[in-house]
């Protein structure tokens, strides 16, 4: 009964992390579906969106010879811009997606696409580890420890990681009981789970729990919340005439969203990167 009313209101409104990236500006058949990396009067969303992806190619210093694994790829704009701009020649991916993992099969045979979930890669079976594992706009939606130790199955030894999360700012600590509860309604709209942030320290402490090192922590608030906020607010207005759909309501409510939450400063958007510490055998 649960699949089936996941399945009708999938059918009605679409995956819950879908987005109409024509609507945003992107009609291309693999287009991007991030926020975006927007600098100064920018209005062009492609290119905010590729900026975003050349912010985590140039964290882990990508190279063509790395075998590359993007996680949360979304319609595969992603891959193409890793295929055309850094000529990446050994590239996989895995996107939760089914519908656009059959458009990455089809359009890019070239790539190794799996449909499934990135928290879950140990039974994926992968023919070899990989150098370099990105997730551009997605890694937040999920627990940071079950995504490290997913990850890290996969990630060669001195591999590098980047990605980009949420963490509270340290004014979140002398919010009150009503602000923080709030809070948690408001990121459970965008299916982000409060109670799995927490504050740049224990962010790192995980990180290097997790077998990390080389951990960069970079504060993405204004390019990327406050950007796309004001991108959506000077988009053309909704004719008269046309009714107000869900597509446009989630992208509506994402960008007030993002508002809030650079407004109010208690939640950060950080790009993080890492590199896997090399395992020494013993003996």
């Amino acid at each position: 009964m649960a699949n089936f009313r996941q399945a009708l209101i999938e059918k009605v409104i679409g995956h819950k992390y879908a987005i109409d990236a024509k609507r945003l500006g992107d009609d291309s058949l693999l287009a991007w579906s991030n926020l975006g990396y927007w600098q100064g009067q920018q209005h062009n969303y492609p290119l905010a969106c590729q900026n975003l992806a050349d912010q985590i190619a140039a964290s882990v210093q990508l190279k063509s010879t790395d075998r590359v694994l993007d996680l949360g790829c979304g319609q595969g704009a992603s891959l193409l811009h890793w295929l055309n701009h850094y000529h990446i020649e050994q590239l996989s991916v895995v996107e939760l997606q089914k519908d656009y993992i059959q458009r990455i099969q089809k359009e890019l045979p070239q790539v190794q696409s799996i449909c499934g979930s990135f928290l879950n890669l140990r039974p994926l079976h992968f023919l070899n580890l990989f150098d370099v594992v990105v997730c551009v706009d997605a890694a937040y939606h999920s627990e940071l420890n079950l995504f490290l130790d997913s990850v890290s199955f996969v990630l060669n030894s001195k591999g590098r990681i980047a990605f980009h999360y949420l963490m509270w700012s340290d004014d979140w600590q002398h919010c009150s009981y009503l602000h923080k509860q709030q809070y948690r309604y408001l990121l459970k709209g965008a299916d982000v789970r409060w109670q799995h942030l927490m504050d740049e320290q224990q962010l790192s402490q995980i990180l290097v729990k997790r077998g990390f090192k080389d951990i960069i922590i970079q504060d993405f608030s204004e390019p990327v919340l406050k950007g796309f906020a004001q991108y959506i607010d000077t988009r053309s207005p909704r004719p008269r005439n046309k009714p107000f759909d869900f597509a446009q309501l989630k992208i509506a409510m994402t960008a007030k969203l993002c508002q809030k939450l650079y407004q109010d400063g208690l939640v950060r958007y950080v790009q993080v990167s890492a590199v896997k510490n090399e395992v020494i055998k013993k003996g």
